[in-house]
């Protein structure tokens, strides 16, 4: 009995498309940047001249970027001024991080219980990628990996109203975060923060983690009043 060969011709998947900013995504990120790091000061008046030129764009997407940091709370849209950066006092610090130790540490209960162990282990890459940047002193990507394992851990717990209430404060907060990690010894206490969180994480110990993060909010909060 002869047989024959049955080729079977496949279509490979179609590969993902690759992810673009839009021209208003890419403003917004580069404003948000300066505010977090302090190009644009607390106080201080935007000047649209000088940041279209410096940005290359006009002032139509560079005025939509800015209602769009107005609406996250870092700008504030003031009549005959424009946008200034917000200035927060010591209370506004201390009520937003009082509400964003919280929501964390509920999330830290919760994505213990219900995360995936992919969720995890992508919580657990961002952090090795953290160390990475830490060890060469990277600040802003380093800052940025950072606020990604705090809204990572959020997220991984799979409540949409927390997830949506935390988005509010973190941006609101990103340069005042920021600044608490200014210098070595406050930088390296909070790395060894995030060391303790990641420990947690990986054993899924959600009292453990719900813990050290309460602690890395009250020594964040101290380290920010050294300078603001």
């Amino acid at each position: 009995m002869s047989s024959s060969t049955v080729t079977v011709e496949t279509t490979p998947a179609p590969a993902l498309p690759i992810a673009r900013q839009s021209l208003h995504d890419q403003v917004v990120t580069r404003l948000r940047d300066m505010v977090t790091d302090g190009r644009l000061a607390p106080g201080q008046r935007v000047n649209e001249v000088a940041l279209c030129a410096g940005l290359g764009v006009s002032r139509t997407p560079l005025r939509e970027a800015l209602k769009t940091l107005a609406g996250e709370g870092l700008l504030e849209l003031v009549p005959s001024r424009g946008a200034v950066v917000r200035s927060f006092t010591d209370k506004d610090v201390a009520d937003c991080m009082m509400v964003l130790k919280a929501l964390e540490q509920l999330a830290g209960r919760l994505l213990c219980q219900v995360a995936s162990d992919a969720a995890i282990a992508g919580l657990l890459a961002l952090h090795a990628e953290m160390q990475a940047r830490y060890a060469v002193r990277d600040r802003l990507p380093y800052f940025k990996l950072n606020q990604a394992i705090h809204s990572g851990i959020v997220a991984a717990a799979d409540n949409a109203p927390l997830l949506r209430a935390h988005e509010a404060l973190q941006a609101q907060m990103k340069r005042i975060r920021f600044i608490g990690h200014e210098g070595p010894e406050k930088w390296a206490a909070a790395m060894a923060e995030h060391e303790e969180m990641a420990a947690a994480l990986a054993k899924r110990d959600g009292e453990a983690l719900a813990e050290v993060i309460g602690r890395h909010h009250d020594r964040g909060l101290a380290r920010i009043r050294d300078v603001i």
